[in-house]
């Protein structure tokens, strides 16, 4: 039994050790839990956390997005698991919903069948209703598998596992035999309990009939009688303390309040009542211990069925959550392919924490303009509201309208981060607010969300490194604390960074050397990145205002830049990274544009030193090259889109036009296989006509005598006609006409008998039994009657 229960707590023994684990490596890695902070991974949790159906499923998928010590495999399992429910979303008739299922009160039966307690209604239906839920998945996965046998390996993993799952229809069966729907035990459960309901019926009818003679009685005298159930017994309850005309045992009484009564007469009839219902209680017992019994010869499978529910649901709401999102599936890569141009490729990137606070703030927006508009509704079908109410809802209803407008056009800025394979640190330079941090968290958190299963929130393809741990630090005055590190915080931060990452960390770093003096601090920072360079992390990306940390690019092939795009005009960042430009500064520029005195600006300029306005001026002109190329390049693209639809549209019409060609000469060939036989078939016969009648008339075996000679005449005549012109043509004769059987040939000369002449012949038809001849000057055509040879 020991052994048995310990099984039990699978789920919540594996979500104690995770926790266990979570403060064991906060403990071995303090800034690791610094870095859970600051990328606000707990808020990223709740909510993918949200997307589970149960408590239970909740807790685990809380549970699991805090491990980080999968391993390069494991993390592709995952995501292989959350692809699989992906897909069984797409197919619509798999979909994975666990909120019809209580899964506390499955755990409290199987803790019950354990201890050999009987069970509750109530759970014995959750019971049935996991075990029927687990059954229809399988049959809905069986039929749609079925239908396309593609599915299978579209669903994989997560098919195996549902396939796997342990289904108990007899218990199914035993549990809807004795317990209805809403928990309680059916009548015909039991004889025993039957006849005990059956009995407390009864009794119940005749304490009420009792009660109603007693009271009738009563009410002559006072008409605050009433009949009063206590602790199961009937008794009568009457408000003011007045003599009754019924004995009875007082239960209660007080000043003002009336009193309670049981009469004697009820008594025994109540007596009665307690016993048939205790043997209603015990009845119900032995009939739940039987589904007690039932249970603990499965419940090994049952508790496994109850463990794999959990899991699924966790998977379920890794997929929900990249749906609902707009996730990619990332291609995770775990060693460096030199022949790969990007090590990190994340187009159109969302920050995940700020694309669902937009999302609810339009929420909220929109279900406040529903609900003014349904106010203003109720108040048009009431009378007499005041005008100025009326003014003030709608005015209130154009605000929302107008916020929800703005929230639409606002919506998060998506940023494109292509890191070059080579590039080993990624020094990012910008304005303040103008999107660096927001880009450090952005991959931070792509990293952690691919390793642990849960799909990018990025634009088609995806493709990143497999990072063993991302190390963070970042203080300002973006993070929830609002704690602002000093420079020793961020130097000893940076220090335990350093020993703690390995060649497949991540590290981020936000202002790097900045809280000191600024010489200092730039040679201090570029110390810092050219050892994470050299023996430091897979990638480390760092933001700094110092202008030296550019240059690294230009002496280490490690090292690239990319800054934030600002956008003079307006005097706001426009939140686009301009990858392999050093940013520039803006400051005095934009003092310039604010209206300070141009004297104070001037000066400005002299004491900067007409150097930095060079540097400036170059990389500004950098900047509009880039843009010009980025211009160029997807204008390149577009034309390479539209010529590789005109090419597949070319080759469809090339292959329709050579289906077309093919389809011609296959019903030419069939026409002349057609007619050759038809020929064929006509010469056999005469052929045989010939043999059998040697004197036959000529012209009678030459007339086509069916449908199939006329055919081949036609055919003939149609395709053959210069043929025809030139070879020879023969006629035999009929006999009547010429005796001996001769043939009349193009050329011969013949007598014609009507106008008693010679003739030359010119043409022979022999379909038609007639001759062309040329007689004198004058061409005429003749049957063979009217000649002779």
């Amino acid at each position: 039994m020991i052994s048995s229960l310990s099984l039990l707590c699978s789920c919540s023994s594996m979500i104690t050790t995770r926790f266990k684990w979570r403060a064991t490596a906060f403990q071995k890695s303090p800034n690791l839990e610094t870095t859970l902070k600051v990328l606000q991974w707990d808020s990223l949790c709740d909510s993918v956390a949200s997307f589970s159906g149960t408590s239970f499923g909740r807790q685990a998928t809380k549970a699991e997005l805090w491990r980080f010590d999968q391993s390069y495999q494991q993390s592709l399992r995952l995501l292989e698991e959350t692809n699989a429910a992906v897909e069984m979303h797409k197919h619509g008739g798999c979909v994975m919903d666990f909120t019809s299922i209580d899964l506390a009160l499955v755990k409290s039966a199987i803790q019950h069948a354990h201890r050999g307690f009987p069970l509750d209604g109530v759970e014995a239906i959750a019971l049935a209703a996991m075990l029927h839920l687990s059954d229809s998945l399988q049959v809905t996965l069986k039929e749609a598998i079925k239908e396309d046998s593609d599915w299978l390996q579209r669903f994989m993993p997560v098919a195996e596992m549902i396939m796997d799952m342990p289904v108990s229809h007899p218990l199914i069966k035993f549990i809807q035999k004795l317990v209805d729907e809403d928990g309680s035990v059916k009548d015909s459960a039991s004889p025993a309990l039957k006849r005990s309901r059956e009995q407390v019926r009864l009794l119940e009818r005749k304490l009420y009939q009792l009660m109603e003679s007693l009271i009738s009685k009563e009410m002559k005298e006072t008409s605050s009688v009433e009949v009063s159930n206590t602790d199961g017994r009937w008794c009568i309850k009457s408000g003011t303390d007045i003599k009754k005309s019924f004995d009875g045992l007082l239960l209660s009484s007080g000043s003002g309040t009336g009193s309670l009564v049981e009469p004697l007469s009820a008594v025994p009839l109540n007596d009665e009542l307690q016993q048939a219902r205790a043997s209603i209680s015990k009845a119900e017992a032995d009939v739940l211990l039987q589904i007690t019994h039932k249970m603990q010869t499965d419940i090994e499978d049952i508790e496994n069925l109850f463990n794999a529910i959990i899991q699924l649901d966790v998977i379920n709401a890794r997929a929900t959550y990249s749906i609902s999102f707009g996730g990619t599936y990332p291609d995770l890569i775990l060693s460096s392919e030199e022949q790969a141009k990007w090590k990190l490729f994340l187009p159109k990137a969302y920050h995940p924490l700020l694309l669902q606070q937009h999302r609810q703030k339009l929420h909220n927006a929109m279900k406040d303009v529903s609900e003014a508009t349904a106010e203003i509704r109720r108040r048009r079908q009431q009378v007499g509201i005041a005008t100025q109410r009326e003014e003030e809802t709608y005015a209130r209803l154009s605000s929302l309208e107008t916020q929800v407008a703005t929230l639409k056009q606002s919506s998060p800025v998506p940023v494109d981060i292509y890191v070059a394979q080579k590039t080993r640190v990624l020094v990012i330079t910008g304005p303040n607010t103008g999107g660096k941090t927001i880009l450090l968290k952005t991959v931070g958190l792509a990293a952690m969300m691919a390793k642990s299963g849960l799909f990018v929130l990025s634009s088609e393809p995806v493709r990143m490194p497999w990072f063993d741990y991302v190390f963070a630090d970042i203080g300002d005055e973006q993070s929830l604390s609002q704690s602002l590190s000093t420079f020793s915080g961020h130097l000893k931060q940076t220090s335990d960074i350093l020993s703690n990452s390995s060649s497949r960390s991540l590290v981020l770093l936000d202002e790097v050397g900045a809280g000191t003096n600024p010489l200092e601090g730039a040679a201090l920072g570029m110390s810092l990145l050219e050892c994470f360079a050299e023996s430091g992390a897979l990638l480390t990306m760092a933001t700094t205002h110092h202008g030296e940390l550019k240059t690294l690019k230009y002496s280490n092939d490690a090292f690239d830049n990319a800054c934030m795009e600002f956008d003079e005009a307006n005097l706001k960042p426009t939140y686009r990274v301009l990858w392999g430009i050093p940013g520039r500064s803006n400051a005095i520029n934009i003092a310039e544009r604010l209206g300070l005195p141009n004297v104070v600006v001037e000066n400005a300029r002299d004491l900067h030193g007409t150097a930095s306005a060079e540097i400036n001026q170059v990389i500004e002109d950098m900047e509009n090259l880039k843009q010009k190329v980025d211009e160029h390049i997807h204008e390149a693209r577009n034309h390479l889109r539209l010529g590789r639809e005109l090419y597949r549209k070319l080759v469809i019409s090339e292959g329709r036009i050579r289906e077309h060609g093919s389809s011609l000469k296959y019903r030419k060939i069939q026409e002349i296989s057609e007619a050759g036989k038809v020929a064929r078939s006509i010469l056999h016969k005469r052929v045989r006509q010939r043999r059998a009648s040697p004197t036959s008339n000529l012209a009678a075996a030459s007339k086509p005598e069916n449908e199939n000679e006329r055919m081949l005449a036609s055919f003939t005549s149609g395709q053959s006609t210069t043929r025809t012109e030139k070879d020879t043509a023969a006629v035999m004769l009929n006999d009547k006409q010429q005796p001996s059987g001769k043939i009349v040939m193009s050329g011969d000369t013949v007598h014609v008998s009507k106008f008693n002449k010679k003739a030359t012949v010119l043409k022979v038809d022999p379909s038609k039994q007639e001759i062309l001849v040329q007689l004198g000057n004058i061409k005429m055509k003749l049957t063979l009657a009217d000649i002779l040879i």
